[in-house]
């Protein structure tokens, strides 16, 4: 389908989202975040896509929401619609989907741009990326995310003045407190991103979807249940064509055929 917004391709077993408002700082309009929506629901039921990526520009990843869409709206109607996770919108989609999704920032990604990055499975960024929630200084809070994945992945004392001072972490910080994977050069960051994803794209399909649970089950669970849940979807994985195959080759001193299932 067409995109006004972001720019949608295939590249092999990558599904790669790139957000495309550049005279407006790739600002997430209501509209944009639809389109992303669409494009990750689309690719979900690609079954040739195993992994999913997505970027902005070497300058910007995403400065925030659109505030000039957003100025004039009323409690009631974001109450209402449960603005901004619309039912079928990107928030929505990201919150659903299977697949491994990776965020590429180089530049910005602040408020709704933060939270956006947040919502991947990993963020690997550029020695430019900054990240930040400045929504204090409009008087308002994040609102996709903010206050908790931030929490989660750099611990309260570093999100809670994040948060109330609308300050910037660069991207050594951000590797430092754990918000972000690696940090490369602006050069290396795409091509490196979708390397990333074409390898994590070549790996048995229906495992790579289990490790994504069982992970995210430790931010959901206690200690012991996130390990019994582990534990069973281990042994799960020996119900696999793939698992038998893997560890054949292995035995084999042979590259893995993975038939994904």
């Amino acid at each position: 389908m067409a995109y006004e917004h972001i720019l949608v391709e295939t590249k092999g077993a990558v599904g790669v989202i790139t957000l495309n408002r550049p005279r407006v700082y790739n600002a997430l309009s209501m509209a944009l975040i639809a389109e992303v929506g669409q494009a990750i629901t689309a690719f979900e039921r690609d079954n040739t896509i195993g992994c999913l990526l997505i970027q902005g520009s070497e300058k910007v990843f995403a400065a925030g929401a659109d505030i000039a869409e957003m100025a004039n709206k009323e409690y009631a109607e974001l109450f209402m619609s449960d603005f901004p996770n619309l039912p079928g919108d990107g928030w929505d989609a990201l919150e659903s989907r299977r697949k491994p999704m990776i965020a590429a920032v180089s530049g910005m990604a602040l408020g709704g741009g933060c939270e956006l990055a947040m919502a991947c499975d990993f963020i690997l960024a550029s020695e430019t990326a900054r990240f930040g929630q400045p929504e204090i200084k409009l008087a308002t809070m994040p609102g996709a995310g903010g206050t908790q994945r931030l929490t989660r992945a750099i611990g309260k004392a570093k999100a809670m003045e994040m948060c109330l001072t609308g300050r910037m972490m660069d991207a050594a910080e951000a590797e430092r407190s754990g918000l972000v994977s690696r940090v490369l050069s602006v050069e290396e960051l795409f091509g490196e991103a979708l390397k990333t994803a074409e390898l994590i794209a070549a790996q048995s399909r229906p495992v790579t979807l289990m490790i994504r649970e069982a992970v995210d089950q430790a931010y959901e669970t206690s200690l012991a249940a996130g390990l019994k849940f582990e534990r069973r979807a281990f042994q799960s994985s020996f119900a696999f064509e793939d698992r038998s195959e893997g560890m054949q080759a292995f035995v084999e001193k042979r590259a893995a055929n993975f038939r994904h299932r």
